[in-house]
């Protein structure tokens, strides 16, 4: 598996398994134990998606020894806050039956940042977190942190898919030595994604599916990424996407189906911030 060193030296893999909406144990527990079979060790998750009990239970039974797994989990906005960040971090320490987490990310922009990122910084120094990070922030959010704070954000976790490239981020976070990662890299297959001409022609070049050809596309791009699956195949397809190169037309291509906008919502909208603030985790 090939990896980025993170702006503190981490190195984490450049692609892991993503349990967004997978709340079900026996689920949720199969998906890991699938994806740490065919090879992934980076899995993704969050307080808020409400499975980590399950993910500590594969990470337990897999057998793999916990320095050679990266492990992510987000804070959520319900939890902000200076001492509600460390027992929200010790939390999902507990659920997910480790002792340290590689990474550990503000969920959203939203609520106490700044209290929770003084804790995060807290437990890094601590040696409980190796890495912090954010998601859903844009630019002028990151330089507010990166300018105001003692440690720098690691990563920044955002939408990024063939529709929503997000060029001026990736330049802007590279530039500042932050990581950037996608959520949603197959847009949830919206706009017909898997069925669009252009990917499907680049794909057939290769002898490779849709779905690689954007993961390629954005590891090309310097892109760390989760793609979510709870098929086996799926699963298994998706981290088979280093035997290849795509050519510079191909990513030109791609770039032609930049929309440059969300496919699910803008997080300066008056209604997604209250939307999101009034949501309280199980």
């Amino acid at each position: 598996m090939e990896k980025v060193k993170l702006n503190n030296g981490v190195e984490m893999p450049v692609l892991g398994i993503g349990v967004y909406k997978i709340p079900d144990f026996k689920e949720c527990k199969q998906t890991v134990l699938t994806a740490i079979e065919a090879g992934y060790r980076s899995i993704d998750t969050a307080a808020a998606y409400q499975n980590e009990e399950a993910i500590g239970e594969a990470i337990h039974e897999s057998g793999i020894d916990r320095k050679d797994l990266f492990i992510t989990t987000k804070l959520w906005i319900a939890d902000a806050g200076y001492e509600q960040t460390l027992k929200a971090a010790e939390l999902s320490m507990n659920k997910l039956q480790v002792d340290y987490l590689d990474l550990y990310l503000i969920h959203q922009p939203f609520g106490d940042v700044y209290g929770s990122w003084r804790a995060m910084e807290e437990l890094n120094r601590q040696g409980k977190i190796r890495a912090i990070g954010i998601s859903n922030f844009y630019t002028d959010r990151v330089m507010d942190l990166l300018a105001n704070n003692e440690i720098a954000p690691a990563v920044n976790q955002i939408e990024t898919h063939p529709f929503y490239q997000r060029e001026e981020d990736l330049k802007f976070l590279k530039e500042n030595g932050v990581q950037m990662e996608s959520w949603a890299p197959f847009a949830e297959g919206k706009n017909n994604l898997f069925q669009n001409e252009k990917l499907l022609e680049i794909g057939k070049k290769y002898n490779k599916s849709v779905a690689q050809v954007i993961l390629r596309w954005l590891i090309q791009r310097g892109v760390v990424v989760i793609p979510k699956s709870v098929k086996k195949e799926r699963i298994i397809e998706n981290i088979n996407v280093f035997d290849f190169e795509l050519l510079a037309e191909d990513m030109e291509m791609i770039k032609s189906l930049d929309t440059n906008k969300s496919l699910f919502f803008s997080h300066r909208d008056p209604e997604i911030v209250k939307w999101m603030s009034s949501f309280k985790k199980k």
